[in-house]
């Protein structure tokens, strides 16, 4: 993209990977071999969901979304689950492309010798852009056969993977089941009973909310029989959505939920009456089977965030670029300027934190030893912040396109419904704060971990005084650092004061770093002789760790630079 008018009207048609410049650059600085070996990929994947997946998701969402076929000819229950042939075709298109296997073929493997997600979860970041109601089913996936691979008996693994991540369009795809009515985010709470048997389990329960109803193959919590009554009386069980005689397994669907957005991804009440299942991890380790699920999620939360945040973004843009009122086109007034530079400050301060999370998940399959406190704890604070940004990247986007921006014909109406689940999947905010804290303020030291990562990016800011408020930027990262040491080592001291002041020190934290990132992103370039991602780090740094008085403060310099920071050109 060499100039800000050539944002198109509308992102549709446009090819999602060659267009993304500060994705590009990310992934040349932080994982070169990989994009090396699979930009081609990429490329075809980020030309299909510009077009083809994006005109299927407006299609789904507006005219045939899921619906419930709730009984045959002869008045039995079949709740059998009915969706339109193009989102079948896309989303079996989805694990054709890699989405999900890749990293189980001999091409997934990293420059570390161990398997790379990297490109699965950037395929997650583009695929949301178009269709958040294709992403959450291809995580779900994607989490289901992490966990097979690494955590199930071999038997079990060698008997289900190869089915969900074969690469020739007839993957199965997965779902997670833990969600009950009476527990909510409180898992270990799951009445759901595991009744053993000779061939296996069979399940007898109600699960509440279940995206991806239509799964071939779901994990689900649930206690056996004699089995203590909290966590650790949980098993995670594998359960199949047909029998090995090609009948349909014993659950059925109640209904299917009436939700405000994701309109195109079916999410269902699940009935288990003796549903057969197989063992994945008994007691007291089915927990930790289904975390680890959930972790993987989490990291497809973080990067699906910041790619609604990035559609958002591009749509406010081509809009403002290409909509004319009082004699000028929009993006030459300086409200939306400002309005434009701060959602695209986030994307990029988003975008930097949710893939520090998958270099992260990456280092740690690499290096199984080195306990994953990073990895978690980096997770926790993408996952909040980048669903955080999205919600109002969305609304800003409606905002900035008008009463059109309203309507179903347009993509920011649904961006704007779908956004508000990401806040809720795989955790909301409060749940994340509760896993800091247990990195943070327990056995664990994540908090000298993440003073570690920030000090060593503070230590490389540079010292040139011809930078446009570097002594400035320093002195306020410092601070945000110096505050976060002093609230991990307050916490330390007072653990019981944890759960009080877990969601400021979650804020905290994930813009610290947030911010952080972005410097570190800034020194690279200006290496390269660009000041671009600079101005942008400063801009982030001053509004919202600095919170600059956005009225008598001097002009910022991406203000000045505002054609160039826009269009991700170079800036001397």
């Amino acid at each position: 993209m060499t100039d800000a008018a050539d944002y198109p009207r509308t992102a549709r048609g446009s090819n999602f990977f060659d267009t993304d410049t500060n994705l590009i650059r990310l992934l040349e600085r932080r994982a070169g071999p990989v994009l090396e070996q699979h930009e081609g990929r990429l490329s075809e994947f980020g030309a299909w969901v510009g077009d083809a997946l994006d005109r299927q998701a407006e299609y789904t969402d507006r005219f045939a979304p899921p619906r419930l076929d709730a009984y045959d000819l002869d008045g039995n229950r079949t709740g059998r689950i009915i969706f339109n042939p193009d989102y079948l075709a896309c989303h079996a298109e989805a694990y054709r492309r890699g989405a999900v296997g890749l990293p189980y073929t001999a091409e997934g493997v990293g420059p570390t010798g161990a398997p790379s997600h990297a490109v699965c979860f950037t395929m997650g970041y583009m695929l949301s852009q178009a269709d958040i109601s294709i992403h959450c089913p291809v995580t779900m996936t994607g989490a289901v056969a992490h966990v097979l691979d690494r955590l199930a008996p071999a038997d079990i693994r060698g008997r289900y993977l190869p089915d969900m991540v074969r690469m020739d369009g007839h993957a199965l795809s997965g779902g997670t089941w833990a969600t009950e009515q009476h527990g909510g985010s409180d898992v270990g709470a799951t009445t759901t009973r595991a009744e053993a048997r000779n061939d296996g389990y069979r399940l007898h329960g109600v699960k509440w909310f279940t995206s991806n109803a239509g799964s071939g193959l779901a994990l689900a919590t649930a206690r056996p029989d004699g089995a203590a009554p909290d966590g650790r009386g949980l098993g995670c069980y594998l359960v199949p959505s047909h029998l090995a005689d090609g009948t349909p397994n014993h659950y059925r669907t109640r209904r299917l939920k009436e939700k405000a957005g994701t309109l195109g991804l079916a999410t269902a009440e699940l009935d288990l009456n003796g549903a057969f299942a197989v063992e994945v991890a008994p007691p007291p380790d089915g927990l930790k089977a289904m975390m680890a699920a959930l972790e993987y999620s989490r990291i497809h939360n973080a990067v699906g965030s910041a790619g609604l945040h990035r559609r958002a973004f591009v749509e406010a843009a081509g809009w403002a670029t290409h909509r004319h009122a009082f004699g000028h086109p929009i993006r030459h007034y300086p409200m939306v300027q400002d309005q434009l530079l701060d959602m695209q400050m986030e994307l990029e301060a988003g975008t930097a934190l949710a893939f520090e999370s998958v270099f992260a998940f990456d280092a740690n399959l690499a290096d199984p030893d080195d306990g994953g406190d990073w990895l978690r704890l980096v997770t926790a604070l993408a996952k909040y912040r980048t669903a955080e940004q999205a919600v109002t990247a969305c609304r800003q986007a409606v905002e900035i396109v008008g009463g059109n921006g309203y309507t179903a014909e347009m993509v920011t109406s649904r961006l704007y419904r779908d956004c508000l689940v990401v806040s809720l999947w795989e955790g909301p905010a409060n749940i994340q704060a509760l896993e800091l804290l247990r990195l943070v303020a327990g056995k664990r030291h994540g908090d000298q971990i993440f003073l570690a990562r920030v000090g060593t990016i503070l230590a490389d800011l540079p010292t040139s005084h011809h930078e446009p408020a570097v002594e400035e930027v320093a002195d306020i990262l410092e601070g945000a650092v110096e505050e976060c040491r002093a609230a991990l080592s307050y916490l330390r001291r007072n653990p019981d004061h944890g759960p009080r002041h877990g969601r400021r020190l979650l804020t905290l934290m994930a813009d610290t770093l947030a911010a952080s990132l972005l410097c570190e992103e800034a020194v690279a370039e200006l290496a390269w002789g660009d000041r671009r991602k600079w101005l942008v780090a400063s801009r982030f740094v001053r509004k919202v760790l600095g919170r600059l008085d956005p009225v008598t403060a001097n002009i910022d310099p991406a203000n000045a630079a505002f054609d160039a920071v826009l269009a991700y050109e170079p800036v001397d």
